[in-house]
């Protein structure tokens, strides 16, 4: 129960009457929490609750909560110059730097950057990137999209078509049309006799002749799919993919925007498997959360489209808040705190200890699988540990009991389509989170799942 004073429950009150929430229920808002403060890898809220922050908030809060050095950015710029627009003919100083900046720190053929406002954002902007280049290069059928199960890009209506969780379209279709899904590389749950990675990537190039190669423009892919269910590739994924997109002359899209920014120990995460996208979408981590940024890398071959377009081609792609001026010097402050600090190799260190603590719970006769990268981990929850057999609605009580015992973090739901898969509780804890926090975080996860199955 939330135990606020007249003020703060006048507050709920006017929040239940006049705020919708993002995958709103009633139901789920009944017993909210009010957050007030936050300071390195804890939030806390109206009521007196202090919680470790087991998730960054959404993925996103990297550098961890209370860094006055962003606010301090945001008050010089908003000062000096508040907003310009960056359409053609325009330009400000924070956004020319910032492109600098994630393209020197990004993959060897990216070679510039469009700026959008959120990760949603810029999948719909580089799927628009990926058929404005065929229709460039004088293959206008070229327009299919495609992704993988369990994929989250999204929930604005193309990106919304490429996430493949069906609880966010049930309410919302049609869905947009050219937009197919394949299996994902998940080694836990995967149906095939070979490796997981190989398998998975050849389905891709199954999709992509029955489709026809002079249809499809592009397939989407994170380099740990993070929303459902930190599912980590087998190595031999990515480097197959690329080889395929290659043959085909697909468009290869890394949605990192939950993965950029160090989240796994690197600063992009294709990187581990030795593999440059044609196109890279980001948000999040660009900021840790203190102002919406998001954008779109661009390789040499797509920039080069739009730099030779006649003017009847030109990219008619925009947005009122591309490149704003206060968000981009916030970015470029926080990429300095990030690079100063070491918490890309930060990651990579204490993302090793996280998924070892985890290990420990293995044990757990509910306890499925264990999988991370960097500061990603996931427990994927089971009813009996040598059938696999799903286990529904149990990562709902652990979230429960975990919040209970100072912990905020979140569960993927079961899934019935193929592969079904449990109920899989996330972390991806600030990169900054000291060792004693990250260890507590392994104990109360333990505690929580006793609980719930006691």
């Amino acid at each position: 129960m939330n135990d606020l004073s007249p003020a703060g429950d006048l507050l709920l009150d006017a929040d239940k009457r006049h705020l919708i929430h993002p995958l709103h229920h009633p139901k789920d808002h009944a017993q909210a929490k009010i957050f007030v403060s936050g300071e390195g890898a804890m939030l806390r809220t109206a009521d007196g609750g202090e919680y470790i922050d087991g998730l960054s908030a959404l993925w996103n809060v990297n550098i961890g909560h209370g860094r006055k050095e962003l606010a301090d950015v945001a008050q010089a710029q908003m000062a000096k110059l508040a907003y310009a627009s960056a359409y053609a003919g325009f330009s400000n100083e924070p956004a020319i730097r910032l492109a600098e900046r994630i393209v020197s720190l990004s993959y060897s053929n990216m070679v510039a950057a469009y700026f959008t406002t959120g990760g949603a954002e810029s999948n719909e902007s580089a799927f628009k990137f990926a058929r404005y280049y065929w229709k460039r290069m004088g293959k206008p059928n070229k327009v299919k999209i495609i992704s993988r199960r369990y994929g989250y890009h999204g929930v604005t209506l193309a990106a919304m078509s490429a996430t493949s969780l069906p609880g966010y379209q049930k309410m919302f279709g049609p869905l947009v049309p050219e937009f197919l899904q394949v299996a994902p590389p998940y080694p836990y749950r995967w149906l095939g006799n070979g490796d997981a990675g190989i398998e998975a990537a050849d389905a891709v190039e199954e999709a992509i002749l029955a489709q026809g190669a002079d249809n499809v423009a592009a397939i989407i892919a994170e380099p740990v799919m993070g929303a459902g269910g930190v599912i980590v590739p087998p190595p031999t994924y990515f480097p197959r993919l690329r080889e395929i997109c290659n043959r085909h002359d697909v468009l290869l899209i890394a949605d990192e925007v939950i993965t950029g920014f160090g989240r796994t120990g690197r600063w992009f995460a294709l990187g581990h498997w030795g593999v440059e996208p044609d196109l890279m979408s980001f948000a999040k981590g660009v900021t840790s959360g203190y102002l919406p940024l998001g954008g779109v890398l661009v390789s040499k071959r797509v920039h080069q489209a739009i730099e030779d377009a006649p003017m009847d081609e030109k990219f008619m792609h925009a947005a009122t808040y591309s490149g704003h001026p206060v968000c981009c010097a916030v970015g470029l402050a926080n990429i300095d705190i990030i690079d100063r600090e070491g918490l890309v190799e930060r990651a990579a260190v204490m993302g090793k200890r996280l998924l070892a603590g985890l290990e420990t719970l293995r044990p757990l006769p509910n306890v499925g699988d264990i999988r991370g990268l960097g500061m990603l981990g996931a427990i994927e929850l089971v009813e009996d540990k040598a059938t696999r057999k799903p286990a529904a609605g149990l990562g709902g009580r652990v979230v429960a009991e975990a919040m209970k015992r100072g912990l905020i973090m979140r569960q993927r739901g079961a899934s019935v389509r193929p592969p079904a898969s449990g109920d899989s509780l996330c972390l991806a804890p600030p990169l900054m989170t000291p060792e004693a926090t990250l260890d507590r975080i392994v104990q109360i996860v333990g505690e929580s799942i006793e609980a719930a199955t006691a």
